[in-house]
């Protein structure tokens, strides 16, 4: 089969789906990856220490862990539209309340209530490309859906800045998300309707497996029986055991990613600014690869853009546990933060495109709740990890430990992705 007849039908099925589906996207990441940064510091000038404001922090992880399954029964039942909706009318709420929270105690849970609207904002975005977009390009779809969210995380601390600069207070970047969050739920309120714009493809355009029964795919979520969630946990149990603790431990070594560069970079005697500039770098270099990794899933298949992301990150990270004391620590540092941003950029809309892969066509939004659970749960356990075996023993020792996670867990790919290509 070749390519030339498909890629202008990707172009331009990606394109339609712009406005509607990554636009609102790009506004939401581009509000939280704003506020994201502050957030520890308006917690302290609310009177947090430095282990509270962690803490506080977290909170926005805990939030997404907690919000997963029940956004996936919101969509299951009243679709990916009005889910979208009712999150950022929710988040609004959240907004004001961080913005003009009195006590640490009401900012906490006004981010743990933005961390529950991100669950269901992307968990709706997942569903509606699993079921809209036809296999031959659906990981080029995920992965630009994912760059979209890159987009807005990388830009928005610098707009966060800016606002700085020219305010003077947090807060602004506070109100600067609630501005993108009005915006976006104003965009999926009264833009097209990209549920009844996209139909989803009929059985003959998607992979034949044993879960597919012929059965016509109309509406916002097919209408075939519903099982609910925790029935779908249960069917899907192998599946969920087997390839979704492999997915979490590529989403444990990218959150370790984030975790071990800063304080390396600190430990070897680096000034803020050139870890900044080494942490950004590696960012970018992330960022520059994300739909390069949705071309190579789509055209040779999920694993070969799977195992070369794990096989870096994990050596990367068991090299640069090497490193800490010698005479060119920071010229390895630099290196290999090179290293984990290309492996991390190959793995862009892995876990989205393994989950939609993976996921039963009728109704999918149940089975991804638990897919995202999963994987959020090895993005938040990562951090925990690394600081019990660096308190425990040293931030090398806690380094190799994360290389290891990913070796092995690029053993787990091998063994368990679906083999999945447009002709297959």
């Amino acid at each position: 089969m070749t390519n030339t007849p498909e890629s202008p039908r990707a172009r331009d099925v990606l394109w339609r789906f712009g406005p509607m589906v990554y636009g609102p996207t790009v506004l939401f990441a581009l509000g939280e990856g704003a506020v994201i940064p502050l957030i520890p510091v308006i917690a302290a000038q609310l009177g947090a220490d430095v282990a509270g404001a962690a803490l506080v922090a977290s909170a926005l992880v805990v939030g997404q862990l907690c919000g997963n399954i029940p956004a996936g029964w919101a969509v299951a039942r009243i679709g990916e539209r009005l889910t979208m909706a009712i999150a950022g009318i929710v988040a609004i709420i959240g907004v004001v309340a961080m913005a003009l929270a009195p006590s640490l105690g009401i900012f906490a849970i006004a981010v743990l209530l933005i961390g529950f609207c991100a669950a269901a904002f992307g968990l709706a975005r997942h569903s509606f490309m699993t079921t809209r977009v036809p296999l031959a390009f659906r990981a080029r779809a995920l992965s630009l859906l994912g760059g979209t969210f890159r987009l807005g995380m990388f830009i928005g601390p610098f707009v966060a800045a800016a606002l700085l600069g020219i305010f003077g207070d947090e807060h602004a970047a506070i109100w600067f998300f609630g501005v993108c969050v009005v915006a976006t739920v104003l965009l999926v309120l009264f833009g097209p309707d990209p549920e009844k714009q996209f139909a989803p493809p009929t059985p003959r355009q998607t992979s034949s497996d044993a879960e597919d029964t012929g059965e016509p795919v109309t509406g916002s979520i097919p209408t075939a029986e519903r099982v609910g969630v925790f029935r779908t946990m249960w069917r899907f149990r192998g599946v969920l055991a087997r390839l979704g603790l492999a997915a979490a431990s590529l989403s444990a070594v990218r959150s370790a990613r984030q975790v071990v560069l800063p304080l390396w970079g600190v430990s070897i005697g680096l000034d803020a600014q050139t870890i900044a500039l080494v942490v950004g770098v590696s960012g970018a270099i992330d960022f520059a690869l994300f739909y390069a990794s949705g071309q190579v899933m789509d055209r040779f298949g999920r694993l070969w853009a799977a195992l070369p992301a794990m096989v870096l990150m994990g050596a990367g990270f068991i090299a640069l546990s090497f490193t800490h004391d010698g005479s060119q620590a920071a010229m390895w540092f630099a290196l290999f933060a090179a290293v984990l941003g290309v492996g991390n950029g190959l793995s862009s809309g892995i876990l989205l495109t393994l989950g939609a892969d993976a996921a039963p066509k009728d109704d999918p939004a149940p089975f991804l709740g638990s897919w995202r659970t999963l994987t959020d749960a090895g993005g938040a356990a990562a951090p925990l990890l690394i600081s019990a075996v660096a308190a425990a023993a040293s931030l090398s020792i806690a380094t190799g430990v994360m290389g290891a996670i990913g070796l092995i867990g690029a053993l787990a790919f091998v063994r368990w992705v679906p083999r999945v290509t447009p002709t297959r």
